[in-house]
């Protein structure tokens, strides 16, 4: 269903649930139910859908406090959530902790999200740092030339001081992967620990103006330099 566009993955169920689907005549209510959407007639609310051939591109600015996955164990609230249209099922493009912010890409297209996901595709992700302290030359260099987590170097990347202040610090960061949480623990590396994250650019696709909790289509001419330039 969440394939077709009739709603998100969470409010298929619920339709389910109250008896809103059929499958060939009958309704069903049991989410373990196998169709063939080559073969098999699925209704919902009396009409036949059909699997979703359109393709989404969205930017979102995720706000804090939001998880970057289609759906969450523990019940947090997702970036799916924030998109207000039924768009079918759509998988976030890369991730952003729990505790940053800024851009997501959101898609139902997988060799789109592969490309720009893979490590070989090197695609430039930008961002926004706060940390605590000054750090010095010495540290800076040793995260631009790369440092060891899980014992494999980090690839080269652009660390930037923007400005300083007394007991913190404003950091331009360029990275070509994608590890887990690796900017907060690259910082942490090198003792100056991040206060906030703001992912402000992937490729070619900047932040711009998008206000918080807030998402826009991609234009044609953003989905083809990044279809055609990775």
């Amino acid at each position: 269903m969440a394939h077709c566009g009739v709603a998100s993955r969470r409010k298929c169920e619920t339709m389910i649930k109250e008896g809103k689907v059929s499958v060939n005549g009958y309704i069903v209510t049991d989410m373990g139910v196998k169709v063939d959407p080559k073969e098999d007639i699925v209704k919902v609310n009396g009409k036949i859908i059909a699997i979703q051939t359109q393709k989404i591109y969205i930017a979102l600015n995720k706000p804090v406090g939001y998880i970057s996955s289609a759906r969450d164990q523990f019940g947090r609230p997702t970036v799916i959530d924030l998109i207000d249209d039924d768009f079918g099922r759509l998988y976030p493009v890369g991730r952003l902790d729990y505790e940053s912010e800024g851009l997501i890409l959101l898609t139902n297209d997988g060799n789109f999200a592969y490309k720009l996901t893979h490590p070989k595709y090197n695609i430039p992700k930008e961002y926004y740092v706060e940390v605590e302290g000054v750090p010095s030359r010495a540290d800076i260099d040793k995260l631009r030339w790369g440092i060891d987590l899980d014992n494999q170097k980090t690839r080269p990347a652009t660390v930037e001081l923007i400005r300083q202040y007394k007991e913190k610090s404003h950091i331009k960061v360029i990275l070509k992967e994608g590890r887990n949480r690796q900017i907060r623990r690259m910082f942490d590396f090198i003792g100056h620990s991040v206060i906030s994250l703001q992912r402000v650019r992937i490729a070619n696709i900047s932040l711009g103006d998008l206000q918080s909790g807030k998402w826009r289509h991609l234009t044609e001419e953003e989905v083809n330099y990044l279809k055609n330039n990775t």
